[in-house]
């Protein structure tokens, strides 16, 4: 009965690999050696995306547009916040926090070689008067996690871009 039960583990497991099944928040290798992050001043994306490229690739990250294969741009990077639901005193009860990404492609002469689609993630913040600052943290941890969720589909979108060139 176990060899049968590690046949079907074995299997199981052969089948999602070949159906290239990744597991969330793995990194398919770049077809470039060497790229360029370009950010705009004062956002942390450009940092999380070259520690993402460094830690989980092989592509090695440089700190000249000149001595790279493919640049990263980073258009923008916008945090947005509204008001979902008032309570019937029209106190707060809930807000939407909206995280926006838009991204190109460049090569090493600043020709677009694609321009990534904008990457829009959401997130609900129920909200209380009383835990003021606890909401505050807790909207600044979900923010951050809406950027690690961004690199990673840039990351996709680079990796499907030049894979289909």
């Amino acid at each position: 009965m176990t060899t049968f039960r590690t046949l079907m583990a074995v299997s199981l497991v052969l089948g999602l690999a070949a159906c290239g099944f990744k597991l969330r928040g793995q990194v398919s290798e770049l077809p470039f050696e060497r790229v360029y992050i370009r950010a705009p001043a004062g956002q942390t994306i450009g940092s999380d995306l070259e520690r993402v490229i460094s830690t989980h690739t092989r592509v090695k990250v440089v700190n000249k547009a000149e001595k790279s294969e493919a640049i990263i741009q980073i258009v923008h990077a916008t945090k947005e916040k509204r008001i979902l639901s008032l309570s019937e005193s029209g106190r707060v009860r809930e807000f939407e926090l909206i995280y926006r990404v838009a991204a190109r492609l460049l090569d090493a002469h600043n020709a677009e070689l694609a321009s990534l689609q904008e990457i829009r993630l959401t997130r609900i913040l129920p909200f209380l008067d009383a835990q003021e600052l606890a909401k505050a943290a807790e909207e600044e941890m979900l923010y951050k996690d809406m950027q690690k969720d961004a690199v990673q589909q840039i990351l996709r979108q680079v990796s499907a871009v030049t894979s289909a060139r």
